[in-house]
């Protein structure tokens, strides 16, 4: 049981709900990952927790007061998004704790959605619920945030992936033997990240000369492979290439420009490509009606891996929410400096604001996050 004053107390619990949440990243697409914990203030004890199930649903809180059962009466759920108030393909989420008798609702933010904004905290309040909001509100945000920027961009969280030498360069792929810059730690680490994205996209160049396979190779995570996504103006991809011949892997959408040869596009459609054409500008793919169509199939969160070109066009597009940099340590026992990892930044994002830091050693490796600053707490 948490210690200090009832507001500690209400950050812890809402810390471990938002670490609930983050078991559903990469899962629970169209619907937002959140989680859910059910406490006995008097006790300190947990008497139910959930997270969002693969596909969207059951919702966390829904979860959480199925594992509690009749010990949620009279007890506070803290959960890191307003529980909905509208009737989807479930019920509301806000019916199921009045029904459980559950007496105190802590929330991490409101909902952005339209069809709740606010209303399941007011619906919670008419009815007696006590309901504090706003706790650890940047984290949970944060871990929200692909479902935020669908509401009020209208499109998903963009996260990069960069991985560096020592030097802070990265691999030049040959499209036979891949080239690792970074030790084993670090490169099951980005593997999570794919487990914990909607899609992976690259760019044809990455996809010529590495031919990769773009799924998630971690023991017992192959199935949470993301749709793979490649971005090529004239569908210029060899034939032979691993994304044109998926097999029982993971769907690959391509996306060219829309003045793409007929023949091209033919056969790419007969090989069974699902190919979507979208306008470009200045010879470039448009990159928000790429985003834009992304989240209006469900994807939430982009992994972007690709290479410089691909990076930069998003960083001009000023469509990044997040790198992952991955750097190799010049020795395997002294840490990188973070301005090295800001000098390799900048080399391939260098009109990225990105202000927030963090740092975190893997073996012989160090990967800083690198993020947008969205909301304070």
């Amino acid at each position: 049981m948490p210690d200090d004053s009832p507001i500690e107390r209400d950050e812890a619990w809402m810390a471990l709900a938002i670490r609930l949440a983050e078991r559903g990243l990469g899962t629970t697409a169209p619907n937002p990952a959140v989680g859910a914990v059910i406490v006995d203030e008097t006790t300190g004890e947990v008497v139910g927790r959930g997270w969002t199930q693969p596909g969207g649903r059951p919702h966390a809180e829904v979860e959480a007061i199925a594992r509690a059962g009749a010990r949620a009466r009279g007890k506070t759920i803290y959960v890191t998004l307003e529980p909905c108030a509208h009737h989807g393909k479930t019920p509301p989420c806000v019916d199921a704790v009045l029904a459980a008798g559950l007496t105190r609702v802590v929330c991490g933010i409101e909902d952005p959605d339209p069809r709740v904004a606010g209303k399941g905290l007011n619906k919670l309040r008419e009815h007696g619920v006590i309901v504090r909001r706003a706790v650890l509100r940047s984290r949970a945000n944060w871990v929200t945030l692909g479902h935020i920027l669908k509401v009020t961009e209208r499109r998903p969280f963009i996260q990069l992936k960069i991985a560096v030498d020592a030097a802070g360069h990265i691999a030049a792929g040959t499209g036979s033997a891949p080239v690792w810059v970074t030790g084993p730690l670090a490169r099951a680490h980005g593997h999570l990240l794919r487990a914990r994205a909607d899609a992976i996209l690259v760019g044809a160049g990455t996809a010529r000369a590495d031919n990769p396979s773009l799924d998630c190779r971690l023991p017992g995570l192959a199935s949470r492979s993301p749709v793979r996504v490649v971005l090529t103006r004239n569908l210029a991809v060899p034939d032979e290439a691993r994304l044109m011949n998926p097999g029982e892997g993971a769907p690959v959408w391509w996306y060219c420009g829309s003045d793409i040869l007929p023949s091209r596009l033919a056969e790419v459609q007969t090989a069974g490509g699902d190919v979507t054409r979208v306008r470009s500008v200045s010879g470039r793919l448009w990159l928000p009606a790429v985003m834009e169509h992304l989240v209006a199939r469900g994807m939430t969160r982009v992994l972007v891996e690709g290479g410089p070109a691909i990076w930069r066009a998003f960083d001009q597009a000023g469509l990044i929410d997040e790198v992952m940099l991955y750097h190799a340590r010049a020795e395997p026992a002294r840490a990188v400096e973070e301005r090295a990892a800001l000098a390799a930044l900048r080399r391939y994002v260098p009109s990225a604001v990105l202000p927030r830091i963090a740092r975190r050693g893997l073996g012989t490796d160090d990967v800083f996050s690198f993020r947008r600053r969205v909301v304070a707490d």
